[in-house]
């Protein structure tokens, strides 16, 4: 058995990530919010990038420090006896870790670095109001971004393939928390909102529909599962 702590940031993508994998793997943690931008962060000592989410395990006599979702996600696959969050099919599996680079890093740098600092960093960091100029582009990347999954799930019931698996717990932890600001406009793209809607209604989604950032209302939809 093991014992679990995941130090985390609600309105974080990876740090969302990593609970949709627990929550996948019906494994029970004990969650510590933290706020990495603030001195004394304890993520800071377990994590050299200083950032969420990092998961403590306890396990077979031996402490686990692991830093970030891939390395939770990894962990989470390497216990399974049977192929998790991963596809068994090779092929498979590089379209995944595709889909997945492409969220991590693409999609993070042209959309949650325009759109999440306008809309959740500056209001934390008290760095004033959002620049319309930043929003319009941000919108405009997550627009392209959109239409791509549009096009992929025309041709798929998941993103990973046959089943959801990690693409798709990567993609939605990024899109939860756009839409929780209201930034999916999800009427245009019914193909995605339909993928959401079936991720959404999984029992590891729900703690996610609960989070509510300071002074910022959830979009009216954001905890609807038929919206």
């Amino acid at each position: 058995m093991s014992a679990c702590v995941l130090y985390h940031f609600a309105f974080d993508p990876g740090s969302r990530a990593a609970r949709l994998a627990l929550g996948e793997a019906k494994l029970a943690f004990t969650e510590t919010p933290v706020r990495p931008w603030e001195d004394g962060c304890p993520v800071a000592d377990l994590n050299p990038s200083g950032m969420p989410p990092v998961l403590k395990v306890e396990e077979a006599g031996r402490t686990l420090t692991l830093c970030e979702p891939a390395a939770i996600l990894g962990w989470l696959e390497d216990r399974s006896a049977e192929p998790f969050l991963l596809p068994a099919d090779a092929a498979d599996r590089a379209e995944t870790r595709r889909l997945v680079g492409w969220f991590d890093r693409r999609f993070t740098d042209e959309v949650n670095a325009v759109l999440l600092h306008e809309r959740m960093e500056k209001p934390l960091l008290r760095l004033g109001a959002p620049e319309a100029r930043a929003l319009r582009a941000g919108r405009e990347s997550l627009r392209a971004h959109l239409t791509m999954l549009e096009h992929i799930l025309a041709a798929r019931d998941a993103l990973s393939g046959r089943r959801m698996g990690q693409a798709d717990i990567v993609a939605a932890a990024h899109l939860s928390v756009l839409d929780y600001f209201g930034e999916v406009t999800w009427a245009t793209w019914p193909g995605v909102k339909t993928w959401y809607m079936k991720l959404k209604s999984r029992p590891s989604f729900r703690p996610l529909l609960t989070d509510r950032f300071p002074g910022v209302a959830a979009a009216a939809w954001y905890a609807d599962l038929d919206f």
